[in-house]
């Protein structure tokens, strides 16, 4: 279960809001008034988020299952749902594994893929080595326009808090959640009525990819918020209050009692853009390379970053394509898949075996990806102190030198 709050009448349908990485329950304080007059609003906290219990959830299916047991553990079966940023990545969970229960959708600065995968493992490692405090001196920057910054430096701040109280574990586990996050093929498989919503300054979710949800669901129309970033529901709360009002007052899919009564309606949202997007056929499942091969593509580049593995392919040509396939398919899809022991692990031994061996080009990267797979700087530290001992001091001071330069990199905050 997640740590929830209920607002509105009793005998309302339920409406459901989903928070943003590193908010809480009160990002949608503001809609409440309003949208409790026709709605029962059930808003939930992430885990480690505003005091919630710290259980990590590392993917947004984990996250939409948790929203599925705690509308079952008081007895809702149907509901709407509208939630912001990654909250808006449940919601795509939800219109996904729980159509028969969800009645419409509103998705609120929200992408099929957030970024890249590189850039939130980077980011879980900032918070590993430095806690929450550098993210959250920059949130402000992320999440409102220049104008709202500056007019309202209180709420500003509240956001900073929100941030620097959240338990790091959980953050790391939800930047997780977002880097592995890619529906970009599945969309069609949303079956319900679904409003996006972006920001018309969302530098992180910006309204392209809002038009890139609108292709690809099927039933789906979108409205793009003037002076709004990407916490919408705060920096223009009438403007998304409005708007998620008329959405699920005309798309409500009740049963026999119908909707809601009517709500003041606003004027019409954008058209829904035209086009689709493509649907996107891998390329090992083109060439028939089979199960090891996809898995361990999967792995290399959950464990090394994408943009790793893109220069490594890209570099490949017809006198080396065939190694890269190998090491894909035997070192990455049979071995750092088995379940015996974790990646963490696996990093740990791969490391001292780089050092021990002098494979000091490896070793950068593989550095890297011990960071991403959980290691912080101090334990590497002392897996090179403990591989000088036996290895030899030469390789240690070697292996040093290389993590030294590849620590800096990976754990400065981005300005």
């Amino acid at each position: 279960m997640l740590q929830h709050r209920l607002d509105g009448p009793d005998d309302a349908p339920v409406l459901v809001l989903g928070p943003a990485l590193g908010t809480t329950w009160h990002m949608w304080d503001r809609q409440i008034p309003e949208l409790t007059r026709n709605w029962r609003v059930l808003r939930f906290d992430l885990p480690g988020h505003g005091g919630a219990p710290a259980y990590p959830a590392d993917s947004t299916t984990a996250l939409a299952e948790r929203v599925l047991a705690t509308l079952d553990s008081l007895g809702i079966h149907r509901f709407g749902y509208a939630g912001c940023s990654i909250g808006g990545a449940v919601g795509i969970q939800l219109g996904m594994i729980a159509r028969d229960r969800l009645s419409s959708l509103a998705l609120v600065s929200a992408s099929p893929r957030f970024g890249t995968a590189d850039a939130w493992r980077q980011r879980g490692v900032v918070v590993r080595t430095n806690g929450l405090d550098p993210i959250a001196r920059s949130t402000p920057e992320r999440w409102f326009t220049d104008g709202f910054i500056e007019a309202q430096p209180a709420i500003v701040e509240w956001a900073v808090q929100m941030v620097r109280t959240t338990d790091p574990g959980c953050y790391i586990a939800a930047c997780e959640a977002l880097a592995s996050f890619d529906v970009r093929g599945d969309l069609g498989g949303i079956g319900v009525p679904a409003l996006v919503v972006a920001g018309a300054e969302d530098e992180a979710t910006p309204p392209a990819e809002a038009r890139a949800l609108v292709a690809g669901i099927p039933d789906a129309r979108l409205a793009i918020v003037p002076g709004a970033s990407h916490l919408t529901p705060v920096e223009q709360p009438g403007a998304v209050t409005e708007l998620i009002i008329r959405h699920f007052t005309t798309s409500w899919q009740e049963s026999p009692a119908g909707p809601p009564a009517p709500a003041p309606v606003i004027a019409p949202a954008a058209l829904r853009a035209p086009g689709a997007i493509a649907e996107l056929e891998s390329a090992e499942a083109a060439a028939g390379r089979g199960d090891t091969y996809d898995a361990g593509m999967k792995v290399r580049r959950e464990v090394l970053g994408d943009a790793h593995v893109d220069r490594a392919q890209e570099a490949a040509d017809d006198f080396t394509q065939d190694f890269q396939d190998f090491v894909t398919r035997y070192a990455w899809g049979e071995v750092w898949t088995r379940p015996g022991i974790d990646r963490r692990t696996r990093s740990v031994i791969t490391l001292t075996a780089l050092v021990s061996r002098g494979h000091f080009d490896e070793l950068r990267f593989h550095l890297r990806a011990a960071l991403r797979n959980g290691l912080t700087p101090q334990e590497i530290k002392e897996i090179l102190l403990q591989t000088g001992i036996y290895a030899g001091v030469p390789a240690a001071n070697s292996a040093f030198a290389v993590a030294q330069e590849v620590i800096r990199e990976e754990t400065t905050p981005e300005d």
